[in-house]
């Protein structure tokens, strides 16, 4: 899908992050005129944006309900995090035989950030989530761009939930934190032996535990809910 630009990409920044952080629950109705007011915009623009939403996968289109935010249910929880488990230990596995000392000090960026953020994290404090949640996002980002595998990035742009990611450090402890600081090093530390097998495991374990913490969190709530995720923790 080709870019937007101006007040579309405005919109668009706006409404997804408002999607991811929870504001706009799952399964409610993303309006046209209401959200121009909200913005500001007229509804051209936030027409473009929820256009490109949609083709995120972040919104859909219903017959005489118009978009909405898309709900996930369980079993798509774990399917999602199955398919992003398995292309992203690809990625780490063929970072570890194609990454450049500039790749590996991108990563370990990211990493030494995520450490710095990760005692600061609440469950209470949006900003403290998103802060963490972006550092995070920066070192996956990092790895898969190590990978020099163009198709990878746009599969996994097109695979990960990044509302999901984002609420499960909602639920995310010191102890849980400090865990998943230990598997980015120890990630960063297969891709710099060129141990590809060791990356990949690494991260499949990595991913999964993710998976885990909001499957969790959603057995404990409600059990295993017949259609909708609420993210709206």
């Amino acid at each position: 899908m080709t870019g937007i630009k101006g007040n579309g990409l405005l919109a668009y920044e706006r409404i997804r992050q408002q999607i991811i952080e929870g504001n706009y629950l799952p399964g409610s109705r993303l309006v046209e005129q209401r959200l121009g007011i909200e913005l500001g915009l007229s509804r051209t623009p936030v027409r473009e944006a929820l256009r490109r939403l949609e083709a995120e996968g972040l919104v859909r289109s219903e017959p005489n309900r118009g978009a909405v935010v898309r709900s996930v249910t369980y079993n798509e929880v774990r399917d999602i995090y199955g398919l992003r488990a398995q292309l992203e230990s690809y990625g780490a596995g063929l970072a570890a035989e194609n990454a450049t000392h500039e790749d590996l000090e991108r990563i370990d960026e990211g990493i030494e950030l995520f450490g710095h953020l990760i005692h600061q994290l609440s469950g209470d404090s949006l900003g403290s989530v998103r802060a963490v949640h972006d550092a995070n996002e920066e070192i996956h980002a990092a790895i898969v761009a190590s990978a020099h595998h163009q198709r990878l990035g746009y599969l996994l742009a097109r695979t990960v939930d990044v509302p999901l990611v984002f609420q499960s450090f909602r639920h995310f402890d010191l102890a849980r934190s400090q865990r998943s600081h230990l598997f980015h090093q120890m990630i960063r530390d297969a891709i710099a032996a060129r141990d590809p097998i060791r990356a990949a495991n690494l991260m499949t374990e990595h991913i999964l535990q993710g998976r885990d913490v909001l499957l969790e969190q959603l057995q404990r709530n409600e059990g295993p809910p017949p259609e909708l995720f609420n993210t709206s923790e």
